[in-house]
């Protein structure tokens, strides 16, 4: 059912001194040695010697199984629908321009995995990124797009988050010009596979004239904090009993920045704090209890937000 309604001196200095340091804006790209988030601990290939491609068929051959492995992907590549990625394995682009048009990559039953550096665009009737019944999971500093040229299921999702996924880190990237940004949840009727999972944190990504779904997540628990959005009509969608923290982001041409209240039976929960909205709606029916993250983590004001995101954001930018 739907529910609606809308000590001393030296310990001041001390105290003082603590607050200014959490204030700290965090530099862009701090995150690239390792991520933060829910998505900690997330190492990849990690120090495994690396392999580069430049061709479809050595890069699949590249990224199958579950050994430790780096991919580095030199150029430009055309697919068609979407490429496996086998466990323990970092897949980085090579330079600012290197990547995917036409199809994307999808990480299905497995765990351990680095997406990093690439340009994935224009996956046509397939997501540009898919993490299915995966956990581990850290997608850093890509650029994904499409185009808004077509309908919006022309192409499908930028980054989809489905079937108790788990443990995920979605930083520094830039997604544009889309549709359906980031779906977290792909089912009202999926409560017994995701409850419990569906465990995200987005920070420092861009997204600029994405639609909606920024993210919309369904059953899971989020954490959205420190990224710009411009020229979306509804951006954070918490649905189906989720739990969202949306912290010091800044919304600019946006119609409804955070809503609780749409499209599914079952309203979700949403705490803002900090944000810049920008005149942007937002519609909370109900305040959720999910106000301090299981993780260290530094959120800059949000007046600090957009230099450094369209400094830092993208591929090319580590």
């Amino acid at each position: 059912m739907r529910i609606k309604g809308v000590t001393g001196a030296a310990g001041t200095a001390v105290a003082v001194a603590a607050a200014a340091v959490l204030a700290l804006p965090q530099p862009a790209g701090a995150a690239e040695s390792a991520p933060v988030g829910y998505g900690a601990g997330t190492t990849g290939g990690g120090s495994a010697p690396a392999v580069t491609v430049s061709t479809l068929d050595a890069f699949k051959a590249a990224v199958t199984g579950g050994s430790a492995k780096v991919v580095k992907v030199n150029g430009l590549i055309a697919l068609s629908g979407q490429v496996d990625i086998g466990s323990n394995t970092t897949v980085l682009g090579v330079g600012s321009s290197s990547g995917f048009t036409g199809g994307g990559l999808r990480l299905k039953k497995v765990g351990n995995v680095v997406i990093r550096n690439l340009n994935i665009s224009k996956a046509v009737k397939t997501d540009a990124l898919t993490v299915q019944a995966s956990t581990k999971v850290w997608i850093d500093h890509n650029t994904l797009s499409s185009d808004r040229d077509h309908g919006k299921d022309y192409y499908d999702g930028l980054v989809d988050i489905t079937h108790g996924s788990d443990q995920v880190t979605v930083s520094w990237n830039v997604f544009k010009d889309h549709y359906k940004g980031s779906l977290v949840g792909h089912s009202d009727n999926n409560a017994a596979e995701d409850t419990g999972h569906l465990r995200v944190t987005y920070h420092h990504n861009w997204f600029a004239n994405v639609n909606s779904r920024i993210p919309s997540l369904r059953f899971g628990t989020g954490h959205f904090y420190d990224n710009y959005v411009v020229g979306a009509e509804t951006a954070v969608h918490s649905r189906m009993g989720a739990q969202m923290l949306v912290e010091n982001n800044v919304f600019r041409d946006t119609q409804v920045a955070v809503t609780t209240s749409r499209d599914s039976d079952v309203d979700g929960y949403a705490v803002l704090r900090g944000n810049d909205l920008g005149g942007a709606a937002t519609e909370i029916s109900q305040g959720g209890t999910f106000t301090t993250p299981p993780y260290g983590y530094t959120a800059e004001p949000a007046s600090g937000v957009v230099a450094s995101v369209t400094s830092g954001a993208g591929a090319g930018k580590i």
